[in-house]
């Protein structure tokens, strides 16, 4: 496999060694082993529910309570998958599932552009989920071996990173007006649900509606057309 078809994944490699990095800072100060940290990016593999995880996992929160919360951040993925499956046809069961395994919000943006354009090939698609995983459990060992030398991740401003490669993949897929108003609206949504305090649903919910509205508009003027 020619090393350039992994090119898809270097932005979101760019975005997860410093995250990754970040997580595993936070996640040893929080009082998580090695192991445990480590492990948690190899098996939960998510970038913002294993922050979330550590922060409540820091302020003694009941581990049921930790699942459940971020089970409902997580209920996004939901909509990637049902996004994506209609591409997935024809592979293997055992391929799905480990694509599936692997989904992430940054290989949903990558990938929704790649099958697009037809590029649904199973090893390829794979491969590129399997760079990405690694990028971020590598970012994981490293701020795991830099725990003793950094004790808070703030100054050096890692969170700006993640939002950074959001926006840039959102970019990325916005071909026509009708795109940028639903990303738009879904922004905008999603921070006034925010601020109204509806801080565990926001952004599921301004999905669901700025894409409910979208295809509502799109339905709209080929009826008129």
């Amino acid at each position: 496999m020619r090393v350039q078809k992994l090119a898809p994944a270097a932005p979101v490699v760019m975005g997860y060694l410093p995250i990754g990095f970040a997580y595993g800072v936070l996640a040893m100060n929080a009082g998580l082993t090695p192991f445990e940290t480590i492990t948690m990016s190899v098996v939960v593999y998510a970038g913002s529910a294993q922050l979330m995880a550590v922060s409540l996992f820091q302020a003694g929160i009941n581990p049921f309570s930790i699942i459940a919360t971020t089970f409902i951040v997580n209920l996004r993925h939901f909509l990637f998958s049902a996004s994506l499956a209609p591409y997935l046809d024809r592979w293997q069961k055992g391929q799905v599932a480990a694509f599936c395994y692997e989904l992430t919000d940054e290989t949903f943006g990558v990938h929704s552009l790649r099958f697009a354009r037809g590029e649904n090939a199973a090893p390829i698609t794979l491969a590129i989920n399997l760079t990405c995983q690694l990028a971020w459990v590598a970012g994981t060992v490293l701020g795991v071996l830099a725990v003793s030398l950094i004790t808070d991740v703030k100054p050096f401003a890692l969170d700006y990173a993640l939002p950074a490669m959001f926006i840039a993949l959102l970019i990325l897929q916005i071909k026509n007006k009708l795109h940028l108003v639903v990303a738009l609206t879904g922004g905008l949504l999603s921070m006034l649900l925010w601020l109204s305090h509806v801080t565990q649903w926001n952004v599921i919910l301004a999905t669901l509606l700025a894409a409910t509205l979208g295809a509502g508009w799109k339905t709209w003027t080929k009826r008129r057309s």
